[in-house]
């Protein structure tokens, strides 16, 4: 039975397609549109990104059919003509109650925003062109009679505040597991943190850029990969220094496994307050 399954998988090969993990994202939200009904959209430079693509002449692949909710909106959409020849992508929302839009499969890297008011049959659209920076991006776009004026508004402060905090707690911790392996020599105590701080600044910091970057897949997967070289580098500089500059004799398993356990418990903290404070990891 098992050489059957092994053949036939083999002479009739199927292609299997996957999408997994987090995308890149924008997000926009808006202000002096109070108590208006309005719809939200991004123009693309480009005709397709994802599963997202602009109407093709002859009307096939359209993502709204007639009778479908919105088809109207879908409509006037379709019919805009931008004078720099960026491309409705078929994804609008209904942004009145929200004052919020979020693109998170697929959004384009360059964009202009288009916003629609059906009730006047009007359009405003931003004249400048604007790039995805991060991988998820936020803006906040000012709407007034001038038209649109839109910033970033990434959290920077938060997210330092987060690194910080997340520096202080890992460092907290390994130095409360040193004092119970016994390292309470004040030389001991010193040299542990300091290369915890440098460490712990040096990880956290790359996860920082990593998540920024790539977002919460790629962190996680280097978090692990660079938890592991932080255990083999502290070990071995423990192993070097610890059992040399103390008084007491130290034995050669006893830095190594200080360093494993650390790095453990600081790691198994680390994802414990991800669940229970996601904001500040």
């Amino acid at each position: 039975m098992l050489l059957s399954i092994l053949t036939l998988s083999i002479m009739f090969p199927v292609m299997a397609r996957a999408d997994v993990g987090p995308k890149p994202s924008i997000v926009i939200d808006f202000t002096g549109l109070e108590g208006k009904t309005y719809y939200a959209t991004l123009l693309s430079s480009k005709k397709s990104t994802g599963p997202h693509s602009a109407l093709n002449e002859d009307g096939t692949y359209a993502r709204y059919a007639e009778g479908d909710e919105d088809y109207e909106i879908f409509l006037r959409f379709v019919e805009y003509q931008d004078t720099d020849g960026y491309y409705f992508l078929q994804f609008f929302q209904d942004c009145s109650e929200s004052h919020q839009f979020r693109w998170t499969y697929y959004p384009p890297k360059m964009f202009k925003i288009l916003l629609y008011f059906p009730e006047l049959d009007h359009f405003i659209v931003s004249h400048e062109v604007y790039e995805r920076y991060a991988f998820d991006s936020y803006f906040t776009a000012h709407v007034s009679d001038m038209g649109l004026s839109v910033e970033k508004s990434y959290d920077y402060t938060g997210e330092a505040l987060s690194l910080a905090i997340r520096i202080v707690l890992t460092i907290l911790t390994e130095l409360a597991i040193a004092l119970l392996f016994g390292f309470k020599e004040r030389k001991q105590f010193r040299f542990i943190a300091l290369v915890n701080v440098i460490t712990q600044v040096g990880l956290n910091v790359a996860l920082n850029i990593i998540n920024y970057h790539s977002g919460a897949l790629a962190f996680l997967f280097f978090y692990i990969l660079l938890e592991i070289i932080v255990v083999i580098v502290e070990a071995i500089i423990y192993m070097l220094h610890l059992r040399k500059d103390g008084l007491q004799p130290i034995p050669l398993w006893k830095p190594g496994l200080y360093a494993l356990v650390a790095n453990a418990a600081s790691f198994a903290l680390g994802l414990k307050l991800a669940f229970w404070l996601p904001g500040i990891f």
